[in-house]
């Protein structure tokens, strides 16, 4: 098993170098590199060229960090054509960025328009048949999630799409901070998991709130018809996940993939939360990295 942390807390304020540095200071042997402005950031053509490459890889060397996965966000599955193929385009060069770092796993979300889901699942299965031979070619491995307002939200859906592509370097991410969209509300962890268990191969760690519960009053949106979609990422024990099923699925499953970090709530004190968080891991695993 990988744990990893995802550097999100340290995105805004803070340098490659030191955002590198503060992982292994944190405790982690591996880092998720997830959407940043001085690196590949949400939606837009990376920002990197070959030196800031060999930049990230002596920091990460220096610091005795490996990165465990690229995370790329982009519009693959927008029904819009020519949005759909900046993406691809852009998918293709932080693929070569992957290479070039000697990374071998990439994860990302579906992505798309959630008013429009046929549409938008036309688009990624043209997105995927362009990208599939570059990866291929490459040897990076991909795990997809699906996300709150994506064109798939449901965990079965995810499922199904990933057997859809029939790959078997495709593999499904389970956020737990998703859980509630994962099946429109109930969060039943359990099934979740059992629906994904042979295809589950990265486990994001975070707390979250039920968006449905106390009548969707659980968040108070203004006006209360507005068409948001809205979860948290929260330390363990802040919201409604069920941690203790989670743990034991995790434990039963004999689960040897990559657990992450994935707080992202209080980058005014990512200490703090990182010892609660990674204790939570520690202890429902069972673990002594």
């Amino acid at each position: 098993m990988r744990l990893a942390y995802d550097p999100s807390h340290y995105r805004d304020n803070t340098g490659l170098k030191e955002t590198i540095d503060n992982v292994a200071r944190l405790g982690y042997e591996y880092v998720e590199l997830s959407p940043r402005k001085d690196f590949i950031w949400f939606y837009e053509y990376p920002k990197v060229d070959k030196q800031l490459i060999k930049d990230l890889k002596r920091y990460c060397s220096d610091a005795g960090v490996k990165i465990s996965s690229v995370l790329p966000v982009q519009q693959w599955s927008s029904p819009d054509e020519l949005e759909r193929q900046a993406a691809v385009r852009n998918w293709k060069r932080c693929i070569e960025i992957t290479s070039e770092l000697g990374v071998d796993l990439m994860n990302s979300e579906f992505a798309g328009d959630k008013s429009r889901p046929v549409e938008s699942e036309a688009a990624f299965v043209r997105s995927m048949e362009e990208l599939m031979p570059l990866f291929e070619k490459e040897g990076i491995n991909l795990n997809l999630q699906s996300h709150p307002n994506d064109f798939i939200e449901l965990n079965i859906e995810a499922v199904r799409m990933i057997r859809a592509l029939d790959k078997d370097w495709i593999k499904l991410v389970y956020s737990v901070a998703h859980a509630f969209f994962y099946d429109d509300g109930i969060g039943d962890i359990a099934k979740q998991l059992d629906e994904a268990k042979d295809l589950l191969a990265h486990v994001l760690i975070a707390d979250t709130l039920n968006h449905k519960a106390a009548f969707g009053l659980r968040y108070i949106i203004n006006p209360p018809n507005a068409n948001v979609t809205i979860h948290q990422h929260l330390n363990p024990g802040e919201g409604e996940i069920d941690f203790d099923t989670l743990y034991r699925k995790l434990r039963e499953f004999k689960f040897d993939g990559i657990i992450t970090n994935s707080v992202f709530a209080y980058p005014d004190k990512p200490e703090w939360s990182n010892e609660l968080t990674l204790k939570s891991i520690r202890e429902g695993l069972k673990l002594n990295i």
